[in-house]
């Protein structure tokens, strides 16, 4: 028990990192002596130190370090990256033992980070709290192991379930609380897209300027280049991804990328080329039906509100039962899980 309870700490710590680490997962680090918690830390930015070398660095008494337990959400990296290799720096400060969470599925390191302490004489032990730290760093693992980002589908419904007019105008389906919460995710996550037509009638900023925090990168899919050059998502204020069949070419922060075929399979390919881990699709509802077809999607959430439209353009249906559904204020969220 006392091992979960210090892998649960080191999770909490873990999550500080959501939304500023990407393309790097999220890890928690605890050290202990003695039932007392000597150190923590985790890794708050890509490119910064990692949870165990932020943990190290907090310790007042590094004497303690050769009697202390290690509590890591992941595996300790083996690997010279942007930063040195966690397993040598615990090698190096000589701990008694150190507990995994999760092992990193990656290939080319997973399992070489346990060698390294193993062959150092330090114990280890994994596996513990594993189910909860693999779900928080699920977009980590899908990038790995299905080799394309976490894709989030989200949209708001009528009560009659309508997410636009027969013109195509949908302000404002759901609440300003839902909206805010929206910003928030976008905090969270890599990128954010949308088609061509929501790009035209919505004319989103897809920014979150509604919460603290920094704003996903813009993709929108326009395959004749139709659209106008004056929409927000070509302001330049952010960088912006055009998915198109034309031409390839880069002007400041927009990028136009030549597909040969504007499809979830290319489109996912292609971002998990450009180390985009997670992304939000926001509309419209042709290009979530493409994506809930190809079943090419992990996640989705549905905010359902009272208002009635009578007519218009029809909500996706994922023939199945939302996992959670939460009250946001008027409107109703329904979260679901595919697989």
């Amino acid at each position: 028990m006392d091992d979960q309870l210090y892998m649960r700490r080191a999770l909490e710590l873990a999550e500080w990192g959501r939304g500023y680490v990407s393309p790097n997962p999220m890890v928690g680090c605890v050290i202990v002596h003695n039932d007392q918690i000597i150190g923590e830390g985790w890794h708050k930015a890509y490119g910064g130190p990692h949870a165990e070398v932020n943990a190290v660095n907090s310790v007042l008494r590094t004497e303690l370090l050769p009697e202390a337990t290690v509590y890591v959400t992941l595996e300790p990296c083996a690997h010279w990256g942007k930063t040195p290799p966690c397993a040598n720096l615990l090698v190096e400060k000589k701990v008694k033992k150190v507990v995994i969470a999760a092992t990193d599925s990656n290939p080319l390191v997973g399992g070489k980070g346990i060698e390294i302490l193993k062959n150092a004489g330090i114990e280890v032990e994994s596996g513990v709290l594993e189910k909860e730290a693999r779900w928080q760093n699920r977009r980590f693992f899908t990038q790995i192991e299905k080799q394309r980002p976490y894709v989030i589908l989200k949209w708001a419904q009528t009560q009659d379930g309508f997410v636009a007019r027969e013109n195509f105008d949908s302000k404002w389906i759901s609440n300003s609380s839902s909206r805010q919460l929206v910003h928030k995710w976008r905090t969270e996550e890599d990128a954010i897209l949308v088609g061509k037509n929501t790009a035209y009638y919505d004319n989103p900023r897809l920014d979150a300027r509604d919460w603290k925090g920094k704003n996903p990168v813009r993709i929108v899919l326009d395959s004749n280049l139709e659209l106008p050059s004056n929409l927000n998502l070509f302001d330049q204020s952010i960088p912006t991804l055009i998915f198109n069949t034309i031409k390839s070419e880069s002007k400041h922060h927009l990028e136009w990328v030549k597909l040969a075929e504007i499809n979830p399979e290319r489109i996912l390919k292609e971002l998990f080329d450009k180390k985009i881990q997670s992304l939000i699709i926001e509309g419209g509802s042709q290009v979530l039906h493409q994506f809930i077809h190809s079943e090419l999607w992990d996640e989705a959430r549905v905010f359902k509100s009272k208002s009635k439209f009578e007519a218009g353009i029809s909500a996706p249906s994922l023939n199945k039962k939302p996992s959670e559904s939460i009250s946001i204020d008027t409107d109703q969220l329904d979260i679901y899980y595919h697989g």
